[in-house]
């Protein structure tokens, strides 16, 4: 696998240079802003119809929806870092 891509889970991945946040979707800031992407059309659904756990904050603006843990999703993002 590329360096630069960072697997969201199911075989989607984004480019981990870009990634600005990964946060849990449970608050209501975060519902907000899933909301706010959704009506903007910067929103990309990556959860395959599964529930989502994680949402991702690229430095486009663009919001990017995972079914993995967003604490898992973290950990694959220190480990590439680490291993630059």
């Amino acid at each position: 696998m590329d360096q630069n891509l960072l697997n969201i889970g199911f075989g989607s991945t984004v480019v981990s240079d870009r990634v600005v946040a990964i946060v849990s979707p449970n608050s209501a800031p975060m519902k907000r802003l899933k909301d706010e992407a959704r009506d903007e059309k910067r929103l990309i659904d990556a959860t395959h119809g599964r529930r989502t756990r994680s949402i991702i904050v690229m430095d486009s603006n663009h919001v990017v929806l995972s079914a993995i843990q967003a604490e898992t999703v973290s950990q694959r993002y220190n480990m590439q870092r680490e291993s630059k």
